[in-house]
């Protein structure tokens, strides 16, 4: 691939986050995010939201995409664009399915799709399980370089 091709490609996120996959770091991009909602003055509501939904979409990956015995990555990107930020959450697991001991589907997803104002389940092009997420930051009044309108 040329240079040229290669900058085209090239994707900037406003944050950009590989930890192992324990529940103590998702504390560590709850905190990441209440810094973003800083830097662009989000609404206390969307950064409850936001980082619920982060929450749940970590928590899901440290209780189900690996095995008990395997300690692997959690990978978290955030983008502004305009007036859309999109969260990105991802691992290197076995998929989104259901666990064999578990009586149905658990209550993440669905909070998820609640809080965010899109939510596609599915896998990157290397076949890592992704849940991306997306909220308008005009539903709650803020302009897209932060700020109230």
């Amino acid at each position: 691939m040329s240079p040229t091709a290669q900058a085209i490609n090239v994707e900037t996120h406003d944050i950009e986050l590989a930890l192992p996959a324990r529940a103590e770091n998702v504390a560590i991009v709850r905190h990441a995010f209440g810094a973003l909602a800083e830097a662009y003055e989000l609404t206390e509501q969307m950064l409850s939201d936001l980082r619920l939904a982060v929450t749940e979409a970590c928590t899901n990956v440290v209780l189900h995409a690996y095995p008990e015995d395997v300690e692997g990555p959690l990978e978290v990107r955030a983008s502004i664009a305009e007036d859309q930020l999109t969260v990105v959450v991802r691992d290197h697991g076995r998929g989104i399915t259901p666990r064999p001991d578990s009586p149905g589907l658990g209550l993440g997803l669905p909070l998820i799709a609640s809080l965010a104002d899109t939510v596609q389940l599915g896998r990157d092009e290397a076949g890592h399980t992704e849940v991306r997420m997306g909220f308008s930051l005009r539903r709650l009044g803020e302009s897209p370089s932060g700020g109230q309108e």
